[in-house]
């Protein structure tokens, strides 16, 4: 029987600020580790709430040391501040105290953005049924997010919700595993899907529109070292009241699509290249548009169903 490991939930309040404020906790990913420091109280309840499920680790190497630290001088009591710093440096303006999470998350994902290039970085949600990927890529707005959080609350692995992370080594898709940023109208239609929906408050009126992050399963969450190998490539886009549609794309359409929905297509060069042209080729790429997620859903098992089918009879 295996033991269950010490999760942040486990942890009291007590402990977990002191740990922020020490600076000695550590976010593990999957594709990267993030250690995180903190003297805001208020930011640890939220902290908590989302990443619950994440084990405590105690690993040697974080490949990004962050902070969410409050305002200074009357910042620290006159309309509070969070303030976000990556290596001691403070790379961009600060947000309201009450954002703080929301503050976090947008900093990692730009720490990811920006200085995580050993990796292809598709902008896209990808899953997994077993080692079977999915990559979900869409520009912001398409309902991605919604559909990507929906199927992982009927069964199959998240890997990530923004971040695609390709390895043009193996091709293999590796978990970037971070609570799912949820925006507007996908918030209470995430809320109702399910009864077991954990989300952080709803931050109203940040620079994205009202922002709620919902947590990852614990599945997905003990899963993030093991990658997954694409098997399929689906371009979501949500229309209110439509008919489910499915359309196969040609390869050369597929790729153009997958590569511009990259973050760092451009300063890989030609890793980028021959790492989605890889994928292209070994993946059917299907345009979806949904208007029910359940229906989406079941036509994304099917089309896996039968990319596994199709890749093992040839």
């Amino acid at each position: 029987m295996t033991a269950e490991p010490l999760r942040l939930r486990h942890l009291s309040p007590v402990i977990l600020r002191q740990r922020l404020a020490s600076a000695s906790l550590t976010l593990d990913y999957g594709a990267a580790v993030v250690r995180l420091g903190s003297d805001l109280a208020a930011f640890v309840a939220d902290l908590q709430r989302v990443y619950g499920a994440f084990a405590l680790v105690d690993p040697a190497f974080a490949d990004f040391h962050t902070q969410i630290r409050g305002g200074r001088g009357l910042r620290a009591y006159l309309r509070p501040q969070s303030r976000f710093l990556i290596d001691g440096v403070q790379p961009f303006d600060p947000f309201p105290q009450e954002q703080a999470l929301a503050h976090f998350e947008w900093g990692v994902n730009w720490c990811f953005a920006q200085r995580f290039n050993q990796h292809v970085l598709l902008h896209a949600g990808a899953l997994a049924l077993a080692d079977r990927g999915v990559i979900m890529a869409a520009p912001p707005g398409s309902g991605k997010s919604t559909l990507t959080a929906a199927m992982m609350l009927r069964g199959f692995r998240l890997l990530s919700d923004e971040f695609g992370v390709l390895c043009p080594r193996s091709g293999q898709l590796w978990p970037m595993l971070k609570p799912l940023a949820l925006k507007n109208r996908s918030i209470d239609v995430i809320r109702d899907y399910a009864e077991d929906v954990i989300l952080g408050p709803v931050y109203k009126g940040t620079r994205k529109g009202d922002v709620a992050h919902l947590a990852p399963g614990e599945t997905s969450v003990d899963a993030r070292r093991l990658p997954a190998h694409p098997r399929l490539v689906i371009f979501p886009s949500f229309r209110q009241g439509a008919a489910l549609s499915i359309r196969r794309l040609p390869a050369e359409e597929a790729f153009a699509h997958l590569a511009f929905n990259s973050f760092n297509y451009e300063v890989l060069g030609a890793i980028s290249f021959n790492a989605v042209a890889d994928v292209i080729e070994r993946c059917p790429a299907f345009a979806l548009d949904y208007s029910r997620l359940d229906e989406a859903i079941e036509s994304v098992r099917a089309l896996l169903a039968d990319a596994r089918a199709a890749s093992e009879g040839a």
